[in-house]
């Protein structure tokens, strides 16, 4: 076999477990119905979906996961350029359109009467930190979110972050020292949560360091399941598990947060995630998932544009109960379509095209 073949072998994707991608989906749902209610219900103890914000350490324990099955029986052959490549075609082209979003709906918000005034050469700064990846918390009008055209990119930012430390260092460690350090990440997210009261932060620059602590307990404790094999077989499917999932999103949010929080992402994710590889998908419920599984990425890389459009106008019209039903609902809906139609129109062509003109340089 030559090397551009064998290249190619190695970078061919594996197959996926069909109900995790769900439950990524079933997590980006959430994370958009939480963002929708917390402009709106600003008392999280009132909100029903008031920890939401849990489905990003979703995120993170099911990328250690999958990343683990993805890659570590295959990084030291492809070699750490390629896996850079790779994980670069698969996430940045959504961050750069996040950004140029961002940015259209805050040149262009029609409900903003009182923008924030900023030179065009600090607008410029901050886009470009923004399709870098680059922390900048730099506006006080949207709380100084460490991306502010595209709020949820911190979470890139540090998956970015997992990835590098994956590639130079996780996929050499063996089981032991990974669960030494999964051990340690946990005490330290304890530490962080207690001392702040919750696990919400990560996104702030007051809050940085909190998002560190959150994905290097998840990272971790996923890539841990995967490398001990803890995949328990079992007959729950993808509703069953959704809702065990939404159960998490749903709990209260109250001043035993410091307890409940890390009880979940320490425990209750990383066994969701051993339940949902192990568990048996129908044939009914196959297209849902690879559809959720789909659009998952989209919707939660594009939907924050909306959101700042949303903010504003909840406070310039104060909408009532029943208006805010029939704004977030469809909305959420049609958020959905939008990242079906950005996948489609977008996503997967510009993946494509970087694929098919990468160069494979793997020898045998």
């Amino acid at each position: 076999m030559n090397a551009p073949i064998a290249g190619l072998k190695i970078l061919k994707p594996k197959q996926h477990f069909e109900i995790l991608d769900g439950l990524r989906g079933v997590a980006a749902l959430a994370v958009v119905t939480f963002h929708f209610m917390e402009v709106a219900i600003s008392d999280y103890s009132q909100d029903f979906i008031g920890h939401g914000f849990l489905a990003v350490d979703f995120f993170f324990c099911l990328s250690g996961f999958v990343i683990g099955y993805a890659y570590d029986d295959r990084i030291g052959q492809m070699g750490v350029v390629e896996f850079f490549k790779s994980r670069i075609i698969r996430l940045h082209p959504l961050v750069i359109l996040g950004s140029i979003l961002g940015l259209l709906t805050y040149l262009f918000d029609p409900f903003n009467i009182k923008p924030e005034l900023l030179s065009t050469g600090k607008l410029i700064l901050i886009f470009i930190s923004s399709i870098l990846l680059i922390p900048y918390p730099a506006m006080p009008g949207r709380y100084f979110n460490l991306f502010s055209f595209n709020a949820p990119a911190w979470s890139l930012f540090w998956e970015y972050v997992a990835n590098i430390f994956y590639a130079f260092i996780l996929y050499k460690v063996g089981r032991k020292w990974l669960m030494g350090l999964t051990i340690t990440a946990a005490v330290i997210l304890c530490l962080v949560c207690y001392k702040a009261g919750n696990l919400m932060g990560g996104w702030s620059g007051d809050t940085f360091w909190h998002g560190g602590a959150r994905i290097f307990y998840s990272f971790l404790a996923g890539l841990l399941v995967y490398r001990s094999n803890w995949i328990i077989k079992n007959e729950l499917g993808f509703i069953s598990l959704s809702i065990l999932l939404v159960l998490a999103f749903v709990m209260p949010f109250s001043t035993w947060n410091w307890l409940t929080e890390p009880l979940v992402i320490l425990f209750y994710f990383p066994l969701l995630v051993a339940l949902g590889a192990g568990s048996a998908l129908t044939a009914g419920f196959k297209k849902l998932c690879n559809f959720f599984g789909k659009i998952s990425y989209p919707l939660y890389m594009t939907h924050y544009a909306v959101l700042w459009v949303w903010a504003s106008y909840f406070n310039s019209h104060k909408p009532g109960i029943a208006q805010m039903f029939y704004i977030i609902i469809p909305s959420v809906l049609l958020l959905v379509g939008v990242a079906y139609l950005v996948m489609v129109v977008y996503d997967i062509p510009v993946r494509r095209y970087l694929s098919s003109n990468r160069k494979v340089l793997i020898t045998r």
